[in-house]
């Protein structure tokens, strides 16, 4: 097994561990060594680990039709099309494979739309802290530090601003501003929230001054804020919003969902080779139909706050910092303790958690997630931090 894993690029740091089952909010490693896992794949597995929806899925669509090529329609494929538009209320949708192709083609479709409408505008005004993929162009998009120093030379046309100055985004619009785009929770950055007031002044905005409004909803939609999408907590819409993670519930599946006065594409312009292929479509709709239901994301919302009560609970016994986050997206600021050093601890104790930044610890477990497994994390984080 060794000399496998040495044939893997080494473009991440992991742990000496090989996981070979997963189910619900648990792992398993080849050694038989249980984990409870509070990551499920950066917020991927909505459902947790091979949920049974999705396995009836892949059977019964593999039966009858993986792959007929993109330059066919598909039953799937429209239907969660179809779901997606009707849920969002927007119009059009492009099904892609990961969040970054989804954000890719946003920016792409954007500035067609300025080349079309707004007299060749380009720029796109985007946020300090933001994570939007690792493709060049979302790379240059992202405020993650130290990204503009990499691959050289940078994709032009992004301007950033801190998230919550909405004096900043308006002194950043100019005639060359197509857009503004932004996560309605910073992820990467160590979960940060874009308050609802400033989501509504942000949308009244950007009509005001004509240029579009692009939602990254790759980690915080589907249901993972307890509403389908994290756009409707401010009651708004936007032009353009992605999707990814949770979508496919564990299978690589992604969206780009734009309203029709902004779906400008022409033939060509966008495609990928197994970009809406039924095998995953299906999948992304067992899993839209499941989350979209009231009662589930109720659900989300009470774990959500259970979760948020455990933890800060657990912050003041041990003298921590703030919760933060919406529903099952939350965080725990950290005083005194390396956030990767408390990761590699919980590890140890058979529990996984990530440190997006040194003081902060991310949790981002299945929807499903019991109040027992809660507390079963809070018991294992305790350890982890004394």
């Amino acid at each position: 097994m060794r000399r496998d894993i040495d044939r893997i690029m080494n473009v991440a740091e992991r742990p000496p561990v090989v996981m070979v089952k997963g189910a619900g909010s648990w792992l398993w490693d080849r050694d038989g060594r249980r984990y409870l896992d509070f990551i499920q794949g950066w917020a991927v597995n909505c459902l947790g680990h091979s949920p049974s929806v999705v396995r009836e899925t892949l059977s019964a669509q593999a039966a009858e039709l993986i792959n007929c090529s993109p330059a066919y329609f598909n039953a799937p494929m429209a239907k969660l099309a179809a779901l997606l538009a009707d849920l969002s209320g927007l119009d059009q949708v492009f099904l892609c494979n990961s969040g970054a192709e989804a954000n890719e083609g946003a920016i792409k479709l954007a500035r067609k739309w300025g080349a079309r409408h707004r007299g060749g505008a380009f720029e796109i005004i985007t946020m300090l802290g933001g994570f939007h993929g690792r493709t060049l162009a979302t790379m240059a998009a992202s405020g993650k530090p130290g990204w503009d120093e990499l691959f050289p030379p940078k994709v032009p046309g992004f301007h950033k601003v801190p998230l919550g100055e909405l004096d900043a985004v308006a002194g950043a619009i100019g005639d060359r501003t197509v857009a503004v785009m932004l996560e309605p929770i910073q992820g990467e950055a160590g979960i940060f929230v874009a308050a609802d007031d400033y989501l509504r002044a942000l949308r009244r905005l950007t009509r005001e001054r004509g240029v579009l409004l692009i939602l990254d909803e790759v980690q915080a939609g589907v249901g993972r804020t307890g509403r389908f999408f994290g756009f409707q907590h401010a009651g708004i819409e936007p032009d353009i919003v992605t999707l990814g993670k949770g979508l496919g519930g564990g299978v690589p599946l992604a969206a780009l969902v734009a309203a029709a006065r902004v779906s400008c594409f022409e033939y060509g312009d966008q495609g990928g080779t197994f970009n809406g292929n039924p095998l995953m479509a299906a999948v992304g709709c067992a899993v839209v139909e499941t989350v979209k239901r009231e009662a589930f994301l109720q659900s989300v919302v009470t774990r959500g706050a259970y979760l948020a009560d455990r933890l800060g609970a657990l912050a003041r016994e041990l003298g921590h910092g703030e919760v933060r986050g919406r529903g099952l997206l939350l965080a725990l600021a950290l005083r005194g303790r390396d956030g990767k050093k408390v990761a590699a601890s919980a590890l140890d104790c058979g529990l996984l958690v990530n440190a997006p930044r040194s003081d902060t610890l991310r949790f981002m477990p299945a929807l499903t997630v019991s109040n027992e497994e809660i507390d079963e994390m809070i018991t294992r984080l305790r350890a982890s931090l004394a």
